[in-house]
């Protein structure tokens, strides 16, 4: 969603607004997606964490 809609559909919109430099369009389709990746894999780890506790399968 990051890389396909950022970085491609509102790409025009979003080259309005710059960042760091760059345009924000092209940060999206470079960078963005890494990130949203990143955040991803935390709430993923915050998630199952939650789900051990609940069901009393969490690891020492």
């Amino acid at each position: 969603m990051v890389s396909f809609g950022f970085g491609l559909l509102l790409v025009e919109p979003l080259n309005e607004i710059r960042l760091g430099g760059y345009k924000l369009g092209f940060w999206f389709a470079q960078q963005g997606s890494i990130y949203t990746f990143v955040a991803l894999i935390f709430w993923y780890t915050a998630k199952m964490n939650k789900l051990d506790k609940k069901y009393h399968v969490e690891e020492s």
